[in-house]
C-alpha cells in the first residue's frame, strides 16, 4: 500500500461523516452484516476493516470460505471509493456528501488468493490508485491477524 510523504498533508474526515459512512456500510447495507464486515479506520486516503471467524462462514473445515475474502474485499474497495470521493469534496458539508454514494457499484474485480483463509480475525485495507469522474479503481488487502497478506484484490467501480 502506499506511503503518504511527510510534507503531503493528510486531512482528516469530520466525525459527523465518520458516523454516516459506518451506519451506511455497517448498517444499511445488510450483506455487511451477514459477513460481519466492521470498519476499523476511516482515512482520505485508506479504509480499513475486520471481521471475525464464524461457522456460518468457513468453507473448506476451518478455513474462511473464498466467496466471504471476495465480498469483503469488494466492499472494502468500495468503501475506499465513498472515502475519496467524501476526500474530493471536502467543501461540502458531511451531510450533503453522504448523499453522493447512491450510484456506486462494482464494475470489476479481481481477486488472487495467496493463503489459505485460516484465524480467528482477519484485517483488511483498501485505497483508491485513481478516482475519476466515472469511474475509480482500488487496491485491497486481506490479512491474517498476524499481519500475513492472505489475498489481494483490484476492483474498479463505477461512481456517476
Amino acid at each position: 500500500m502506499k506511503k503518504h510523504s511527510a510534507t503531503e498533508p493528510v486531512r482528516e474526515f469530520e466525525p459527523e461523516f465518520v458516523a454516516g459512512l459506518k451506519g451506511i456500510f455497517e448498517e444499511a447495507i445488510s450483506f455487511n452484516q451477514v459477513l460481519g464486515l466492521k470498519i476499523t479506520s476511516i482515512r482520505p486516503e485508506r479504509v480499513s476493516g475486520a471481521i471475525i471467524m464464524r461457522p456460518e462462514l468457513v468453507g473448506s473445515p476451518n478455513r474462511l470460505h473464498g466467496g466471504v475474502i471476495s465480498a469483503c474485499l469488494d466492499a472494502l474497495g468500495g468503501l475506499a471509493v465513498m472515502a475519496a470521493i467524501g476526500a474530493r469534496h471536502m467543501d461540502e458539508a458531511p451531510s450533503q456528501r453522504l448523499h453522493r454514494f447512491g450510484k456506486l457499484g462494482t464494475i470489476d474485480l479481481r481477486i488472487d488468493y495467496l493463503r489459505p483463509g485460516i484465524g480467528e480475525r482477519f484485517v483488511l485495507n483498501a485505497e483508491v490508485l485513481r478516482l475519476g469522474s466515472r469511474v475509480a479503481t482500488t487496491r485491497m488487502e486481506f490479512l491474517g491477524t498476524d499481519g500475513k497478506l492472505l489475498s489481494t484484490g483490484a476492483g474498479a467501480y463505477i461512481v456517476s
